[in-house]
């Protein structure tokens, strides 16, 4: 089994932030500074074009672990943040720029290309909750993820029997759905109705595809970006009834 080799530590208002790889995965791991063994851990998926440290990120790493106990860890995707970036990754962000600057679509290159992405992260995610499971012990597990985080969070959550609830939201259903009919697991679901990436039709299909008895979809105005703040709000009410709250 991997372990999780801890590159840097830092503690700031009571959160230890600890930069770590897993074969080489870079990671980052926010907790408590009060040591608890079989706390929850909540794994973020990060969004296209950031990584593992992105301020949003960070902030909602910050605020599971100051309100509810947790411990919280996310990874960079391949092609993010500080992974290495191929000859592969390098012509899909040409080839996005030019699209863009042409005035072309983009969504179905990005798709392909997310597709693809979980198919290396999804074993990547499986080896770092082994290191991390092996230093927190067993706890409950959750997996927050949106767009990018989606796109390799179904497939994920699909494969690892040891993720206790998930909330994914601005995906569709065209390359999710199989993955997404093996997830029994509650779930919520955030959608924006008017999301310029992803067609409504398809993300509502997606929010039918997932097999779980106890499912909420979550649906605001405005467009892919747009999620409002208060979802942070209802995420953490979400892993509260469904992983416990450190107290």
């Amino acid at each position: 089994m991997s372990s999780a080799v801890v590159l840097s530590e830092t503690a700031v208002d009571g959160v230890v932030a600890r930069e770590f790889v897993v074969d080489e995965i870079p990671g980052m791991l926010w907790s408590p500074a009060d040591p608890n063994a079989s706390r929850p851990l909540v794994l973020l998926g990060h969004g296209g074009g950031q990584h593992k440290s992105a301020p949003s990120l960070v902030a909602r790493a910050r605020r599971y672990v100051m309100n509810c106990g947790y411990a919280v860890a996310a990874i960079d995707a391949p092609g993010f943040g500080d992974r290495h970036k191929s000859e592969h990754d390098l012509k899909f962000e040409a080839d996005i720029s030019r699209l863009r600057a042409a005035g072309e679509p983009v969504v179905p290159l990005i798709v392909q290309e997310n597709a693809e992405r979980a198919k290396r992260a999804v074993p990547e995610w499986r080896a770092t909750l082994d290191a991390l499971q092996e230093e927190l012990g067993a706890g409950s597990v959750g997996y927050w993820g949106v767009s990018l985080g989606a796109m390799i969070g179904i497939p994920f959550v699909a494969a690892e029997p040891r993720v206790n609830a998930a909330v994914f939201g601005l995906a569709g259903y065209e390359r999710l759905a199989e993955a997404a009919a093996r997830i029994t697991v509650p779930v919520e679901f955030v959608l924006q109705w008017d999301d310029e990436l992803v067609p409504r039709e398809s993300g509502l299909a997606l929010f039918d595809a997932f097999g779980s008895a106890e499912k909420t979809l979550h649906a605001n105005p405005g467009p892919h970006m747009g999620v409002p703040r208060f979802e942070v709000d209802s995420s953490e009410r979400f892993f509260a009834r469904h992983l416990g709250v450190v107290c």
